[in-house]
Order: C-alpha cells, then sequence, then structure tokens
C-alpha cells in the first residue's frame, strides 16, 4: 500500500480543488490520502463525492499551534468535524486569518513591495487565506522566485520583516481537543528547521505524555540525519512516525507520494480513531 497522509486542497492552500487532489492521488497510484487542509474540513465532502475506486480518503485538518513562541502545525485525523470545541477552535483560528494576512500586506508595502489586498485574494480564491498565498503574490511580482524562497527571515517567515502573528491553539490543547473528538493527532514536520525555530524534544516528550500520538518524520523539509534523529525519538517515547508529502499543487516542488506511511502506522491510527472513519472510494463523479 502507498499512503501519503498530508495533503492540501483550495479550500485552504493547496492549488488543486479537493475533487482533482483525490484523482490526481489515484494517478500517482496511491492506496490512501488524506486532506489534511489548514484550520478546515470544508474540502471533505467533495473530496469524498469525487474519490475514485480504489482510493482510501482520511478526513483530517492541519491545526495552527504555537507553543512558548514556537509556531507549529498539528495534523488531526479521523475526528468528528461537527464536535462543538474543535470547531469552535477552527473557526478562531480561521477567523483570524483574514487580519493577519491584511497585515502582511501593509507591511510589505511599508517595505516598498506594491502587493494588494485584492491581489492575495484573488490567489486565495475560496480557500483559507494564509501565507502562501502571500507568498504567491511576491512570486507574482518577481520579489522571489519561489513560494519557498519567501519563507525567509527577509520576508515571511516567523518573525521576519513582513510576518504578523495570528491566533494559534496551544498543542496541548489541540491534542486534547482532537482526542476529545475521537481523532489523532500527529506533529507536523517537527524538523523543519528552515522555516524558522523548531519545538524542543523536551516538548516533543510533554506532548507524548499529553496523548500525541505520532511525529511526521518522513517530511520535503527533513534531511536524513533530521529523519533518523526524529525515529529515535518516537521510538523513546513511543510515538507512530508518518511519512508525507504535504503536497500544495503547483504551489510546491512536492508530489504526492513522494514520502509515504508505513500500512502498519496507518492500521494503528485507523485502530485509535472513533471519531470518522476512512472512506473507500466507489469511483466518483
Amino acid at each position: 500500500m502507498r499512503i501519503d497522509l498530508h495533503t492540501h486542497s483550495t479550500a485552504s492552500d493547496g492549488t488543486d480543488t479537493p475533487a482533482e487532489l483525490v484523482r490526481n492521488a489515484a494517478a500517482a497510484g496511491l492506496d490512501v490520502v488524506a486532506l489534511t487542509d489548514h484550520d478546515t474540513t470544508r474540502g471533505h465532502a467533495e473530496a469524498t463525492a469525487a474519490l475514485p475506486a480504489g482510493l482510501t480518503l482520511v478526513t483530517g485538518a492541519e491545526l495552527s499551534c504555537r507553543v512558548d513562541g514556537v509556531s507549529m502545525h498539528m495534523l488531526g485525523y479521523l475526528f468528528d468535524p461537527e464536535e462543538p470545541a474543535l470547531l469552535a477552535e477552527r473557526e478562531l483560528v480561521r477567523d483570524d486569518r483574514v487580519p493577519r494576512a491584511q497585515g502582511m500586506v501593509a507591511r510589505l508595502n511599508e517595505l516598498g513591495v506594491p502587493v494588494t489586498w485584492e491581489q492575495v485574494r484573488r490567489i486565495a480564491g475560496d480557500g483559507s487565506v494564509g501565507r502562501p498565498h502571500v507568498a504567491t503574490a511576491l512570486v507574482e511580482l518577481g520579489v522571489v522566485a519561489t513560494v519557498s524562497d519567501a519563507f525567509t527571515p527577509e520576508w515571511l517567515a516567523d518573525g521576519g520583516r513582513a510576518f504578523v502573528e495570528k491566533h494559534e491553539t496551544d498543542p496541548f490543547e489541540a491534542i486534547r481537543l482532537v482526542k476529545a473528538a475521537g481523532g489523532v493527532t500527529v506533529f507536523a514536520h517537527p524538523g523543519a528547521s528552515k522555516r524558522g525555530r523548531t519545538v524542543p524534544e523536551a516538548t516533543i516528550a510533554e506532548m507524548a505524555a499529553a496523548g500525541l500520538d505520532g511525529i511526521e518524520g518522513e517530511h520535503m523539509d527533513h534531511d536524513p540525519d533530521t529523519r533518523a534523529r526524529l525515529r529515535g525519538l518516537a521510538r523513546e517515547l513511543g510515538l507512530l512516525v508518518t511519512g508525507s508529502s504535504d503536497y500544495h499543487g503547483s504551489r510546491k516542488t512536492c508530489v504526492l507520494g513522494e514520502y509515504t506511511t508505513d500500512p502498519e502506522v496507518y492500521g494503528e491510527i485507523t485502530r485509535r480513531a472513533t471519531g470518522a472513519f476512512p472512506v473507500p472510494g466507489a469511483g466518483g463523479a
């Protein structure tokens, strides 16, 4: 089985619609794909309706979190999307994305970059607006060559010249909320140091004690040494290790299935989940 547990659609900051994403996942030879848009589950219904035969969909979301001043992301899988407390927290984070993005546009203008809110809103479309949309605007203007080049201290990285904070969930609260909604929690790309400061291993140990299920070890932003270190840490803490592409369509260079999750780990995730269940494809429209 080929299993990719971290992808994005136009419901947040990907460039594939949810329907296109599941069709592309099937074409890439995946057996299982998780749709984990930022702080939203709005793409799940469309992805489910279009799900090709032979492909299983894992529903989820990537939750924006912050601990001790460090921004991080928590993947939640197979939770009940209507559970009131988790739904309210996702909405709180999502609602703060608009003023935050507007603030980044204002800071870029102060730096002499002629980006406009209308440009960023056009790029985001119906998605949950975020830094990648602002980064794409910088690419369009020729300020940087790629979206990744915008995530530096010079521009949009945490603490960067045009960075603006938004409401982010405490990860211990995110773990509690997701698990109360019947879901499973995995710390996304914990060793992605080129994005900025990373969460210390001691804090990851505290998260494990609080119920964290796993860490995303196999990821494009982890070099071989980092992947090996994270696997060792996971063994020490009794955590699952997943692998994922973090696919964003054409917005990033990663491809579907670039990194995958061991079928035994996937099986354990599905065994632990009680809020929702993987959706087998029956041949969507």
